[in-house]
């Protein structure tokens, strides 16, 4: 039987400004990060026998394409463990929706096995090894609300209001290489400090690429200006509004077009995976225990 599924949250970017191109290709970033009480879930069962197997995917996917299977793989590697996992991932998070989804669920991988496997690998070398697989995937690793500069990797915990978000999936799918492609997105942002964007809020470079690119996002981010101040996350294409109480986003998504989805969900400053991994710590102290070790 396999276990008690860890959280893969969704993410969201507050805010998100490009201040420069490395010469590696990836852009400098600044952004904040909140997660959302919503997300993909992940069963995952350690094997003795070192074999990776993915239960379940995404069709079309192949298992060796997987970022779950991928980050398993690298954690391997990296540590010379005999042991491997069979992986079982529920997904409720769209691709290419700008919620962080392959990247969560890459975080979830390394985070549980670490843990699964007896590892003790710090933080900080989970991300070095996250980072390589995707941008994202630090943030979900560290855990916490955060200000984020660099490639996403330069992480600054932050207090931040919880409201209820509204969230609203537009009937595409963006690709995130297309828009840091388009010669149309703003490389050179000057750079704000965390009391710019605690004053101000900031904007979403990406949204006028992706605006003009993929009008069913334009239309979105139109629509739910009505109620408030929408924006895009990450490279989209999900746009959000805050709201102050659940019951007023719950109100407006009853309004929401017949071809579009959405959800509602609290922000969170801090992940559900910690907690998940917390409650993993205890049961295991309370096993040691048990044996007299």
């Amino acid at each position: 039987m396999l276990a008690t599924p860890w959280p893969a949250p969704a993410k969201i970017n507050l805010f998100l400004h490009i201040t420069g191109r490395r010469g590696d290709g990836y852009h400098e970033l600044q952004t904040v990060f909140q997660f959302l009480d919503w997300g993909d879930s992940i069963e995952i069962h350690a094997r003795e026998d070192g074999r990776i197997r993915r239960l379940s995917g995404l069709p079309g996917v192949h298992a060796d394409d997987d970022l779950v299977v991928k980050a398993a793989r690298s954690l391997q590697a990296a540590t010379g463990t005999r042991f491997g996992a069979d992986l079982r991932v529920k997904k409720r998070l769209p691709i290419g929706a700008g919620l962080g989804g392959g990247s969560s669920d890459a975080a979830t991988t390394l985070v549980a096995l670490n843990q699964l496997w007896g590892l003790g690998l710090p933080t900080e070398r989970l991300i070095e090894l996250g980072v390589k697989r995707g941008a994202d995937i630090p943030i979900f690793i560290h855990g916490q609300a955060a200000w984020a500069e660099g490639v996403g990797e330069n992480l600054t915990t932050l207090a931040l209001d919880e409201p209820w978000f509204l969230i609203i999936q537009p009937p595409c799918m963006v690709s995130t290489e297309a828009v840091f492609a388009d010669p149309h997105l703003t490389r050179d942002s000057t750079a704000i400090t965390i009391a710019d964007f605690i004053n101000s809020g900031g904007r979403n470079d990406c949204e006028p690429v992706v605006r003009a690119r993929y009008p069913q996002v334009a239309r979105a981010l139109d629509w739910l200006k009505q109620w408030g101040d929408a924006r895009l996350t990450g490279t989209g294409a999900c746009v959000f509004a805050r709201f102050s109480a659940e019951a007023q986003a719950r109100e407006v998504i009853r309004a929401l077009p017949d071809d579009w989805q959405g959800f509602v969900a609290r922000g969170l400053n801090r992940s559900p995976l910690l907690d998940r991994l917390a409650r993993e710590h205890t049961r295991g102290s309370h096993r040691v225990a048990a044996i007299g070790v």
